[in-house]
């Protein structure tokens, strides 16, 4: 119990800037055991999560600032697949949220700031939009670098900005699922749906095979039915090609995908998922996904 509080301690003091002084291996040092109760092993990392720090402190291309900017990615998506698969941008990009013209904006808009990951407002409905609270997350994601938190290195050089794209939901009417496509060396490994966003139970994460057999990665996931299964994205097949092209020439990237209107359509590209701090999969998963990334070549960089 005593070991928790300290760790949960830790957690809040690294996430609030106050270890922003310490250097990025000592940081993730202590994050690693902050967040999952484990010491970070640089030296023989075996799990995911440990190869993710790893990843972090030595795999540095310069390509990757553009990728995590979400604005700047819009250039790259294009050249790499496509226009059509980006949602249609119908404001921005702003430097602040005073500098929005809502007059000019459609009814219902997604506002996302380009530099961080929870910079989100959703409006259903531009009449009943609360602009206060609007304003105050968009204000305090454009002021916090999102570097600090997990030292994902990229975020660093992000010039923070707002945009806003169309809202769009799926062929359900209530939501946008999201398809997160984890590949390894370029191959697409498996599929995590998110589901649930808008539902009072709150957000589900199940992983997949690429041929939608179910896989109990997940705490959790061994209460669920046997026979326990999820329709599969009717662009399924196109959905893994787009996932091989864009992860092409990468150790580990996680390309997350919608289907809305019968066409696939870009979400983002994720370099480290979940910051290399997942506590929702199962130590067994952490072990299986870590066998399948190769960081050999980092280890004494």
């Amino acid at each position: 119990m005593k070991r928790n509080i300290i760790q949960r301690g830790l957690a809040r003091a690294c996430c609030k800037g106050y270890m922003n002084w310490m250097p990025d291996s000592l940081y993730l040092k202590l994050m690693f055991w902050a967040r999952l109760g484990l010491n970070l092993n640089y030296s023989n990392p075996r799990t995911l999560n440990e190869k993710i720090q790893l990843l972090k402190l030595k795999d540095r291309e310069d390509e990757y600032i553009r990728w995590v900017d979400k604005y700047a990615v819009r250039q790259y998506i294009e050249e790499q697949i496509g226009k059509d698969y980006l949602i249609p941008l119908v404001g921005g990009p702003w430097d602040k949220f005073e500098d929005i013209d809502f007059s000019k904006l459609p009814n219902q808009f997604v506002l996302k700031c380009t530099h961080d990951s929870g910079g989100l407002v959703i409006c259903t409905d531009k009449n009943t939009l609360n602009f206060k609270d609007a304003k105050n997350k968009i204000t305090k994601s454009l002021n916090n670098n999102y570097f600090w938190s997990g030292r994902e290195w990229p975020y660093k050089q992000v010039p923070p900005r707002i945009i806003a794209e169309k809202y769009m939901v799926d062929k359900s009417g209530t939501e946008l699922k999201d398809y997160k496509i984890l590949c390894f060396n370029g191959k697409p490994d498996n599929i995590m749906i998110c589901t649930g966003r808008n539902s009072a139970s709150g957000v589900k994460y199940y992983f997949f095979s690429t041929d939608w057999h179910f896989l109990r990665y997940n705490h959790g996931d061994e209460s669920l039915p046997e026979n326990f299964t999820i329709s599969p994205p009717d662009n399924l097949s196109e959905m893994l090609d787009i996932a091989r092209k864009l992860s092409c020439g990468t150790k580990l990237a996680r390309i997350d995908l919608y289907e809305a209107d019968n066409r696939v359509w870009f979400g983002e590209i994720t370099l480290y998922p979940d910051s290399g701090f997942d506590t929702d999969i199962l130590p067994s998963t952490d072990l299986l996904f870590g066998k399948k990334l190769d960081v050999s070549e980092f280890l004494n960089k």
